[in-house]
């Protein structure tokens, strides 16, 4: 579980960067639990991407929701941002769907953080209309009102692979 609790420590230093855009609740709220990273580690569906010092910078956790991979997190250390790993992740994670016959990734994100939806529309993935939420979007979107997420717009995306 230590190395889980680095990607937590990973997360925190990603979510930092809320502050800037007057999101501070954000960045000093909760991160992914230990037990859901342990979760999704023991699913084959937790990825990390290390330094040349091996120690990591990266990650992205996945669940299955209604026969898509959705990404419950992932993250990148502000010291590693910009160099293409969250897209590198979030590639591995489609190559891993299409080679198990997953048809797509889905997310739920903030709208207006240049970093959130604009960058996962950037990587192709589609704003889903409310009608068009599957039932288990639709509790992760409930889960994630019932938390205060909703107090800043958000939306749930979609990626075919």
């Amino acid at each position: 579980m230590d190395e889980l609790s680095a990607l937590q420590a990973i997360e925190q230093a990603a979510d930092a960067s809320f502050c800037d855009v007057g999101m501070p609740e954000i960045a000093t709220g909760d991160v992914l639990p230990l037990n859901e990273l342990n979760r999704c580690q023991k699913a084959g569906l937790a990825w990390v991407v290390v330094d040349q010092a091996d120690a990591p910078v990266a990650y992205l956790a996945a669940i299955h929701v209604d026969g898509n991979l959705h990404i419950e997190q992932v993250s990148v250390h502000p010291g590693s941002a910009r160099r293409g790993i969250g897209r590198l992740l979030i590639d591995h994670l489609a190559e891993h769907a299409r080679s198990t016959g997953v048809p797509a990734l889905t997310l739920t994100t903030f709208t207006e953080t240049p970093w959130n939806a604009p960058y996962y529309a950037r990587l192709g993935f589609q704003h889903l209309a409310e009608n068009e939420l599957t039932p288990g979007l639709r509790h992760i979107r409930e889960r994630e009102a019932a938390r205060g997420l909703d107090r800043w717009p958000r939306t749930s995306m979609r990626r075919a692979v």
